[in-house]
Order: C-alpha cells, then sequence, then structure tokens
C-alpha cells in the first residue's frame, strides 16, 4: 500500500507547469515513493523513470552530443515528437548531468521530475541560466499526523495552534499515547514506521546510518579523516537542543574551527541534522550568534546514544514543526532563560515532558519582552490548562 505524504497537495497543483520540480530530502525519507506517485499521476505513456544510482541509466546522459541522449531515450519506448516526462532519482551522484538536463529543457521541452539527497549539491547543480525555471521541495521524516496514516489510524488535527489550544482533550491524547510513545522511541523514516518489529526497527535505523556514512559522507564529501567526522556526529547527538561552541568541539575533535564548519554545513545539507539560530531584535542586547542542533530523525538519535526523554520531545517536535514552518529560531537572555522554537518570528513554543502553571507565566514574561502574541507550552502529558497543547496533537 501507498501512503500520501503532506507534501503532495503543494505539488499537485504544479505537476504540469513546465518548469524543472526537484526534491530533496534525507535518503529513506520516501522520495523514490512520492517520485513513483508523481509518475503514475501523469497521463501521458511517453514517460520514464530512470535511477541515476544505476551505471546503465547513467550512460544514457553521457554523451559528448547531448542530442544523442534523445535518441538513446527512443530506444527505451521514448516518443521524441511528443511531450517527453523524465524522472530521474537521486541525481547527486552525477553533477554532471545538469548540463545535459539544462540542454535538453531548452531545446526540447523536457519535463523533468528530480530527486537527491544533498540540498547543497542539488542547489549548486543548476546554474543561474536555471534561476526561476524549476520548483524545490524538501521532503522530510514524517510527522506524526504522517505517521498515524502509516499506521492506518488517521486523525484529523486542527491546523492553527490556537486551534490546537482550544480543541485539546484528555481523551484523545490518551488514546493517541502509544502511538506517540512509538513515534518518540523510532522517529519518522517510512520503512521503520511500516516495520511492526522492533528489533527490525532498530536494524534498519543501522542501516540509514551505515548507509549515511557509505552513499553520503564518502561518495559526496572530500574529508580526509572520517572518523574525525563521525566522532562530531556522536558529540552533536549528545548536545541535542544546546548551544555550540565551535571551539570547544573543534578541540574535542582535534580538529580546526574551520574544520568543525565545514563538517556542520555538509550534515546540514544533507539533511541528517538541523541548525536552528538565535532570535534577535536589533533594539536587543541578547546572546546572539550560536546555533543550536537538532537531527533530522528523533530515531536515529535514540538508535545511537541514549537521550533524556526530555531532550527526545524537544527534538522530535522539531521534526514535527520543519516541514511547515517557513523559518524556525530559538531565543535565549544572558541569564539563561530561554524559549526552545519561535516559529516564522510570530508564534514562540517550550517544550516541557509535563508543564506547569509557572512555565506558563514563565514564557509570556519572555514573550513579552520581545513582542512574541502568540504562545504555548507542548507537553508530552496532558494538561488540562489554557495555553498547553499535547505533543501528540501538533
Amino acid at each position: 500500500m501507498v501512503y500520501k505524504r503532506k507534501i503532495l497537495d503543494q505539488i499537485l497543483p504544479v505537476l504540469d507547469d513546465q518548469e524543472i520540480l526537484v526534491i530533496t530530502g534525507q535518503r529513506r525519507v520516501g522520495k523514490t515513493t512520492l517520485l513513483q506517485m508523481l509518475f503514475d499521476r501523469i497521463l501521458s505513456t511517453n514517460k520514464l523513470m530512470l535511477d541515476m544510482e544505476n551505471p546503465m541509466h547513467q550512460l544514457l546522459f553521457q554523451e559528448i552530443d547531448y542530442d544523442q541522449i534523445i535518441n538513446n531515450l527512443v530506444t527505451l519506448g521514448i516518443n521524441k515528437e511528443e511531450r517527453i516526462y523524465l524522472f530521474l532519482d537521486e541525481i547527486q551522484v552525477i553533477p554532471e548531468i545538469v548540463n545535459p538536463i539544462k540542454y535538453l529543457f531548452d531545446h526540447y521541452g523536457i519535463k523533468f521530475f528530480l530527486t537527491g539527497s544533498s540540498s547543497f549539491y542539488i542547489k549548486n547543480l543548476f546554474p543561474e541560466s536555471l534561476a526561476g525555471r524549476k520548483y524545490l521541495f524538501e521532503l522530510f521524516p514524517l510527522t506524526f499526523d504522517e505517521y498515524l496514516e502509516f499506521q492506518d489510524s488517521s486523525i484529523s488535527f486542527a491546523s492553527s495552534l490556537a486551534e490546537k489550544n482550544s480543541q485539546k482533550n484528555k481523551f484523545q491524547t490518551l488514546k493517541l499515547k502509544n502511538h506517540y510513545q512509538q513515534y518518540l522511541k523510532f522517529g519518522g523514516f517510512p520503512q521503520v514506521v511500516l516495520s511492526d518489529d522492533d528489533a527490525k526497527k532498530k536494524r534498519i535505523l543501522q542501516d540509514i546510518f551505515n548507509a549515511y556514512f557509505d552513499k553520503e559522507v564518502r561518495q559526496l564529501a572530500d574529508f580526509r579523516y572520517i572518523n574525525k567526522f563521525r566522532d562530531l556526529l556522536f558529540l552533536l547527538m549528545k548536545r541535542v537542543g544546546s548551544k555550540l561552541d565551535i571551539t570547544k568541539l573543534a578541540q574535542e575533535c582535534s580538529i580546526s574551527r574551520d574544520t568543525v564548519y565545514s563538517y556542520l554545513t555538509f550534515l546540514e545539507k544533507t539533511y541528517f541534522i538541523h541548525l536552528i539560530n538565535p532570535f534577535t531584535l536589533n533594539i536587543d542586547r541578547e546572546i546572539s550568534g550560536s546555533r543550536k542542533s537538532y537531527f533530522s530523525d528523533h530515531g536515529i538519535l535514540q538508535w545511537a546514544q541514549t537521550i533524556p526523554m526530555g531532550t527526545v520531545l524537544e527534538n522530535a517536535l522539531l521534526t514535527q514543526i520543519k516541514p511547515e514552518a517557513k523559518s524556525i529560531h530559538f531565543y535565549q537572555k544572558r541569564n539563561g532563560k530561554e524559549i526552545d522554537f519561535i516559529i516564522d518570528q510570530k508564534m514562540a513554543i517550550e517544550v516541557k515532558e509535563t508543564g506547569m502553571p509557572s512555565d506558563y507565566a514563565e514564557l509570556k514574561k519572555l514573550c513579552e519582552t520581545i513582542g512574541i502574541k502568540e504562545y504555548y507550552i507542548v507537553t508530552l502529558n496532558y494538561v488540562d490548562l489554557p495555553g498547553f497543547i499535547p505533543a501528540c496533537m501538533m
């Protein structure tokens, strides 16, 4: 059975536009499945899906004369007299493909659907000449409502935080408790979610982790010391939700600050971690500059390290809000008081296992100092007070 992802509703309105459609995201988040769904939606029979990790498919595009590529496609059943739809999966493995893609787009009007697991390499594949001629979509691990869909337990959640706050109820929270505990424990990779065996879930997570090193770090990066990269990754797992001290990380890994920055950039652009910046005001003199790190999937995080539940919950909340947020920041005063997430510069969320009225009062006070008018405490356990939202309803 194929399960629908929420991003599909964003893609379908532009499905038949001329522009190149690009989907990026971490490996194993479901890009290939989504590409197949789009393939099935195209009514034309003049279409072809190719896996760019397949050497035979790579050869189709390795021509000095780009017009010859069309002849190669004809041998696979493509009619060059009709509009052609090409679906190319994992194109980051052959960066040189950008030139034939551009040529075929310009000269033959081919409609391209592309996927790749690195936003850094995908974005750099396309020169300025293709600016404004492509749609870029990012696919992330499952949010909790998508998780429920994959468990055939779909529940309609309110769309806004204000509605979630007003419509929460204890019965629904208790009903979702076991599902949410599984979501917290194993994360949102589709293959993991669809497995009904805990041991198998762990094996899949291990395979995803190993494949990241084999197919992303070793193939895409030119790092001299992979073990140093791995050491930094495990240090970050112990510092989820904490501000990064670049100098300290460099010292602990015995590498330079510049190397730490290059590793962090690679981890972020290959969707393994998310880095969020501090929320600042021009007139404010609060701490600025240091970023916080989170992992794109809290299942990988828990598979690799023993993490306190409060930290897992905070990382999971980022996973839940990331796909639909335009921006996410954190806020911290010099005295250490902080707000976990500020969404789109206008809404604040503080994450607690079980929130107290004093937590809400403190959050309100902090928000008033920076002009945020909408704020909530998101909790693992149900709190029957205004301003508290169960995490399983996010």
